[in-house]
């Protein structure tokens, strides 16, 4: 780590991981066909406003405002690269603007670009860049909620990963943009939204 856009996938160890090769690889052939343009993206732990309600930030919100305990895996020896949603959907605006084109000779691909060179296809990750502890991470929920939250600490989930952290330097490259919300502004924020939204 940091994971690059480079690396091989060929071996998925998860079904959820399978998936997400076999996307990348369907729409790797319908380039070649077609010649369409298509940028695979790679997201790392998009949270914020409006997310999905089985991420452990929602999830831990949820609990902490009920009077429940979160459940913690791995004992809490565990690492994301935490990306806000803002960040995000700006990644992906920006990179619309810098379709893939095929190259005419394989040599003419930058080194560390994703670039096929087969087809107008390429691959970029959008995250923060940063490995925050997940311990961090709730110390954060914690601070912004504003009182210590009942923890259930428990054996890794099976399938899950240690940690993740991604290199988005080409994204930086392809848009001169790089995600920078610390996990301290955007776990505030979500935590803002979820208790208007939820009148919590």
């Amino acid at each position: 780590m940091p994971f690059v856009e480079t690396q091989k996938t060929a071996h998925p160890l998860t079904l959820y991981a399978a998936t997400k090769q076999a996307n990348e690889a369907m729409a790797h052939s319908y380039a070649h066909l077609w010649q369409m343009p298509v940028t695979m993206f790679r997201f790392f732990t998009v949270y914020g406003p409006w997310g999905r309600p089985d991420m452990a930030l929602f999830k831990f919100v949820r609990a902490a405002l009920s009077g429940e305990p979160i459940e913690i895996y791995n004992h809490g020896q565990m690492a994301r690269d935490f990306t806000y949603v803002t960040d995000l959907v700006r990644g992906i605006r920006l990179l619309i603007d810098v379709p893939p084109v095929r190259p005419a000779r394989p040599e003419e691909i930058p080194p560390g670009d994703s670039l096929s060179p087969v087809a107008p296809w390429r691959i970029v990750n959008i995250g923060n860049s940063t490995r925050v502890p997940l311990m961090t991470f709730v110390d954060e929920i914690e601070r912004a909620l504003g009182f210590t939250v009942a923890k259930n600490f428990k054996e890794m989930q099976k399938g899950d990963v240690p940690e993740t952290w991604a290199d988005c330097s080409l994204l930086q490259r392809l848009t001169g943009y790089r995600p920078e919300t610390g996990v301290r502004e955007g776990v505030a924020a979500f935590v803002a939204w979820y208790r208007d939204h939820y009148r919590a």
